[in-house]
């Protein structure tokens, strides 16, 4: 090799800068565990302990935020923590941009958009078809009606301008308002306390993925990024005003309304209710058959107009809303606007207010949240919690003159946010002058402090939904995380014997080049400030066993070069040569990088970092096994050791083989066509495939029980109409003490309480099943050390899973038909290309057919999910790697000297591959089989999906994609190989 010195010098330097950046990650290791060690379990305390060392300087120079930056992020799945996808709505910045306008046809191009909107498309490019189906060219996007002399800065639109034009502008208006949604995320998240926030953009789908590693409120994160923060001050009405309009609205009511018996609807709302308000008093009294009344108490006075139930809210507020009630308001209330109050969980059991609030014929408050400066958690006159505002010069004017309104009337002002009405204080002390005003009420300190947060960072510009989220105990991270280190260590021991056993000496040192290049392997992921998940210590561990790829197949060639005589030096040069061994080892690893690459552009999550550390792992991998071995080997031979590349074991194995491989085609074709035949019945008209949440949309809940449980009865009690009306199913998740509970029930309600209420239903029904009584807070929320109730829970909205599959598709298709170009170009024989995609298709086919068949009674999870679409794309790296190989030896067999018919020369050329074939397998079978055994069970179904394919590739690059290149090359191409082939024997001979 020329260049060694070279060669040393660049090893030793990449060795050091791995080395040098994973010591960042050992540091921070260290320093995170002093934090637990001083916090003692509380989280805060933790929290706080690392934000106090974050300015301090602790390693060379750098202080622990520093440092922190540079060390090994983990993934949510090893981590812990809470991680939702946001998606803001376009739709409502369109309207925000045309101001809200009445026109028909715009306001049916955006329902039409909702509803066509494609997989993967883009809502504002489905809003522009919708747009001009609903026109069909009658009005354009810039007529006044809709987007013309609105205010959109330098970018107005007028009636000169075409659709394409108008276009451009909405597109460039909306993109800088879902940055806008991202710099307010990003404020309010950098406040939240946790040690390593990441919040980034999804494209330019509107979607902003958030994640809080640690984070253990679910409700609390939610409620954080998914506020609008639409802050608004609002006269109140007091319930004096309305008593008279209520009486006729119950009187109405009554002739529509079934009549209420006062008993049950009684006993769920009132009965609490006046608990609150006193027994004596009349007004919570209400008897008889009144829809509205028995529903909502009457308050006695005040800002309150009433109290209700939670759960009857929503019966109120469409009472409230019917167009025959609203005419029956006297002309001075016409505009009233009805609210509910922010709900006190510590005091209310479940009873909100109802507020009436002086609206408006334009809708709009007197005065907004854009007039606040600062805000600041503070505590009231009664030493409760509340959140102190200052405003500018012109709010303070507005909130003066406000002020002074209410106080001269002795009148309410309701302050509103996200139309929850927070507070609504009289005003006793005269007109507020200064901008100062505050917010008290049914907080706690926590909430204040998010609550000022997310005033100081402003207002989204649009709804934020919650399309996707993922909430994972720290106890779940720590197991994964010990199941990824124990197979790991496994995987490496058993990949590190078997070459021994096999190669002997040379055996070594491809563990020495696999050694180095599982430090440059974490060495470049530190410096890329990759995350490392489950499914990326996956990607690592299959690194392991592929790392040694390159040096079987460079040490079978050796070992070949050494049988035709040879000598070790002769034999190591050719190896490395591109006739030698280069020109498959590059072939196979430019398909694999290919699929790698098509599973990073179409993956999300923990899919990527798969797909990070697989790239990255094959690269050292290529590195360590061309350089770092070439430099071990050519060593030895300087040294004259007497290297054979095999022991006396392996001495004779795969020698003297000639199995008439297409001999067997007729039987193989037979039998892969049931195979594919079997799996087709089965997918498409008996069982079909267990899709996951991914790619249907529901919610999964991981679910510990202290005791086995029977998940037949579980689903059959969340089944009930009453709970989940049917849509549930549960499945034994490792063993019987733990289920695995999926539900599509209220999965595209994007609300903190839908989360809430489904949460609440599944507890009610579990909480039985505990030997120990678990409260709702230990069995939703996840905590430190937590082993019981929910230890991981999942949610995907249905257009979110429609993205997902359809990303999922072009994945599969676009990987097959870029592998499918470049074998062509390669080999510049259409057929080999046909035979590789034949072969892949054959095993992926396979792969669905198995679980087709068997995932309603495998003691695992077989759902169809992104993870499984990681381990399809891998199979077909895999068996395309297996297929060059063999297909490579095929083209130098038919470009060589060797003598005998076509079918002959085919043969011998697969039966030379075999030990080079065998032994990778074997390796990654291994690896596999460790990780399936030990990786844990929710990675469980994707290995064994990666193990089926690796079994099935290696049938089928022997026995499919050979006799494929074989019967689609033509007569003419087989007899000329014939010729040739014969002419050179007959020549050597003579």
């Amino acid at each position: 090799m020329q260049n060694k010195g070279l060669v040393k010098f660049f090893a030793i330097l990449f060795a050091l800068v791995c080395i040098y950046q994973l010591s960042f990650t050992f540091v921070s290791d260290r320093i995170e565990d002093d934090a637990k060690a001083q916090a003692g379990g509380n989280s805060d305390k933790e929290v706080a302990y690392l934000e106090s060392m974050k300015d301090s300087v602790v390693y060379l120079g750098y202080t622990y935020g520093e440092v922190r930056d540079k060390q090994i992020n983990k993934g949510l799945d090893l981590e812990g923590g809470i991680n939702v996808m946001l998606e803001v709505s376009v739709k409502d910045i369109l309207k925000g941009l045309a101001n809200n306008s009445k026109n028909p046809v715009f306001n049916k191009a955006l329902d039409r958009a909702t509803k066509e909107r494609q997989g993967n498309q883009d809502y504002l490019d489905a809003f522009f078809i919708a747009f001009e189906k609903e026109s069909q060219g009658s009005i354009k996007l810039a007529s006044p009606e809709i987007f013309t002399n609105k205010i959109m800065g330098s970018e107005s639109v007028n009636t000169t301008m075409s659709d394409d034009q108008v276009k451009k502008v909405l597109k460039k208006k909306v993109s800088e308002s879902i940055d806008s949604a991202f710099g307010v995320l990003t404020e309010r998240i950098d406040k939240f306390g946790v040690v390593q926030p990441n919040i980034q953009k999804i494209g330019e789908s509107g979607r902003i993925m958030v994640e809080l590693p640690g984070a253990k409120d679910e409700a609390r994160v939610k409620k954080l990024v998914s506020s609008t923060a639409q802050l608004e001050f609002w006269e109140a009405y007091k319930v004096n005003d309305l008593q008279g309009f209520l009486v006729q609205a119950n009187e109405t009511l009554k002739k529509t309304e079934k009549n209420a018996t006062a008993t049950e609807t009684k006993a769920a709302s009132n009965d609490s209710i006046e608990k609150l308000l006193g027994s004596n008093d009349s007004a919570a009294k209400v008897k008889g058959n009144n829809p509205l009344f028995d529903k909502l108490a009457i308050s006695p006075g005040g800002p309150v107009i009433g109290m209700a139930s939670v759960k009857d809210t929503a019966a109120i507020t469409s009472y409230l809303k019917r167009a025959d009630i609203r005419s029956l308001l006297p002309a001075e209330l016409r505009f009233a606007r009805f609210a509910w109050g922010k709900e006190d969980t510590k005091k209310s059991r479940g009873v909100l207010e109802l507020y009436a609030l002086k609206g408006n014929k334009e809708s709009v408050a007197p005065l907004g949240g854009n007039v606040i400066t600062g805000a600041s958690a503070t505590f009231d006159q009664m030493n409760k919690p509340a959140v102190s505002m200052q405003m500018n010069t012109r709010g303070s004017q507005k909130w003066e003159e406000m002020t002074g309104k209410a106080y001269r009337e002795q009148g309410f002002i309701a302050i509103v946010l996200d139309n929850v009405v927070y507070s609504a204080p009289g005003v006793t002390t005269g007109p507020i002058a200064g901008g100062n005003s505050q917010i008290s009420g049914a907080f706690d300190v926590t909430e204040t402090k998010d609550l000022a947060n997310i005033l100081r960072a402003g207002k989204l510009p649009a709804k934020a939904d919650i399309v996707q989220s993922e909430v994972v105990g720290p106890s779940l991270g720590q197991e994964a995380i010990d199941n990824g280190i124990n197979s790991s260590i496994a995987g490496l021991l058993l990949v590190s014997l078997w070459m021994i056993v096999y190669y002997g000496k040379a055996g070594w040192y491809a563990n020495g080049a696999l050694l180095v290049n599982i430090l440059f392997l974490f060495g470049f992921l530190a410096s890329l400030g990759a995350v490392l998940t489950l499914p990326g210590i996956a990607g690592i561990v299959l690194t392991i066993g592929t790392a040694v790829d390159a040096n079987i197949i460079i040490y079978e060639r050796a070992k070949e070069e050494i049988r035709h005589g040879k000598t070790l030096d002769e034999a190591v040069k050719i190896s490395f040569s591109w006739k030698g061994a280069m020109s498959s080892i590059t072939d196979a690893n430019v398909t694999h990088v290919l699929t790698g690459l098509v599973l990073l552009i179409f993956g999300s999550g923990p899919v990527k970092g798969f797909a990070t550390t697989l790239l990255i792992g094959i690269f050292t991998s290529l590195f360590t096994s061309i350089f770092i071995t070439r430099l071990f080997l050519d060593w030895s031979v300087k040294k004259g050791d007497k290297l054979t590349f095999v022991t006396g074991m392996s001495k004779n194995w795969f020698t003297n083989v000639h199995f008439n491989f297409l001999g067997a085609k007729k039987f193989t074709y037979i039998f892969s066509s049931l195979v594919v035949v079997v799996s087709f019945i089965s997918i498409f008209f008996v069982n079909g495939l267990d899709q996951g949440i991914d790619f249907v949309g529901g919610r999964t809940f991981q679910v510990k029980f202290d005791k086995p449980v029977d998940a037949e009865q579980i689903r059959t009690e969340l089944g009930d109409k009453a709970v989940f009306d049917g849509n549930v199913d549960a499945k034994v998740f490792g063993n019987e003490s733990q289920l695995r509970i999926t539900t599509k029930y209220k999965v595209n309600e994007n609300t903190v309480e839908a989360d809430q209420e489904v949460n609440t239903k599944l507890y009610n029904v579990l909480k039985k099943y505990y030997s120990t009584p678990i409260t709702e807070t230990q069995f939703v929320n996840t905590s430190e050390g937590k082993t019981l109730g929910v230890l991981q829970a999942s949610k995907v909205n249905a257009s979110v899973a429609d993205d997902i599959k359809t990303n999922s598709y072009w994945a599969v298709l676009g990987s097959m038909a870029i592998v499918f170009i470049y074998l062509m170009v390669s080999f510049r024989k259409w057929q080999y290309s046909l035979g590789a995609i034949a072969a892949v298709a054959h095993d992926v086919i396979f792969v669905l057919g198995i679980y087709s068949l068997c995932y309603k009674f495998m003691p695992f999870h077989m759902e169809m999910d992104q993870h499984f679409i990681a381990a399809i794309l891998t199979v077909i790296g895999y068996s395309m790697n297996d297929t060059v190989i063999v297909f490579d030896r095929v083209r130098e067999f038919i470009a060589g000297n060797t003598k005998g018919s076509f079918k002959q020369i085919v043969n011998d050329s697969v039966n030379t591959t075999l030990s080079r074939t065998v032994n990778t397998s074997l390796t990654m079978i291994l690896v596999l089989l460790i990780m399936f055994i030990f990786g844990g069970d929710s990675i469980r179904g994707f290995i064994f999906a990666m193990l089926v394919g690796i079994v099935v590739g290696t049938y089928s690059s022997l026995f499919i994609a050979t006799p494929v290149l074989v019967d689609t090359m033509s007569k003419a191409d087989k007899d000329a190989i014939e010729k040739r082939h014969n002419q050179i024997a007959e020549e050597a001979t003579v």
